[in-house]
C-alpha cells in the first residue's frame, strides 16, 4: 500500500476550485449522538469576499427546517486532471430571503452561478426555495499530490 500524501491548496488554487459555482455536500450540526443532517446542494460563489451562497429547497417534511440554523460545514471534492482536490468550509448560514434587493448581500448572490436542480415527484411551484449566505469561520483545500491515485 502506498503512502496517501496530500498538500494544502493556495488561496487562488481555492478560488479557481470552487469557480463561480457547482455542487457539493452540506452537513448540519445535529443533537450528540444523531448523525449530522447532510444532503447534496448546489452553491455559487463570490471569489471577491470568499462568500458561499445557496439555494435550498424545503419541501414538507424534510427537517430541513429543524437544522439550518446550526453549525455546518460544506464540501466540494472532484478529481481533476492533477488528481483529486477537495474544498471545506465551516460556519453558519446567514439567510438572505428577507434581506432588501440593494443589499450587498442579494447583489453579490445574483453575481454568482447557483447551479438548479430539479426536486424529484414534487412540482417547483410546491416548493419554498430559500436564499443563504455562507462567510466561512474556515476555508481550506487539499490536493493530492503525486501519482499514486492517477487512473
Amino acid at each position: 500500500m502506498e503512502e496517501f500524501r496530500w498538500t494544502r491548496l493556495t488561496d487562488d488554487e481555492v478560488d479557481a476550485f470552487l469557480g463561480d459555482g457547482g455542487t457539493g455536500t452540506i452537513s448540519f450540526a445535529t443533537d450528540a449522538g444523531d448523525p449530522p443532517f447532510t444532503l447534496p446542494v448546489s452553491y455559487g460563489y463570490d471569489e471577491a469576499s470568499g462568500s458561499l451562497y445557496f439555494r435550498l429547497a424545503f419541501p414538507p417534511g424534510t427537517g430541513k427546517d429543524d437544522v439550518v440554523e446550526n453549525p455546518l460545514s460544506f464540501v466540494v471534492h472532484d478529481r481533476t486532471g492533477d488528481g483529486w482536490q477537495s474544498v471545506v468550509a465551516a460556519g453558519e448560514l446567514e439567510e438572505l430571503s428577507d434581506l432588501p434587493y440593494e443589499s450587498s448581500a442579494v447583489q453579490a448572490m445574483w453575481a454568482v452561478s447557483i447551479p438548479k436542480v430539479d426536486i424529484f415527484d414534487v412540482p417547483p411551484g410546491d416548493i419554498t426555495f430559500r436564499y443563504f449566505r455562507l462567510v466561512p469561520d474556515e476555508l481550506s483545500g487539499r490536493k493530492a499530490v503525486g501519482d499514486e491515485f492517477d487512473d
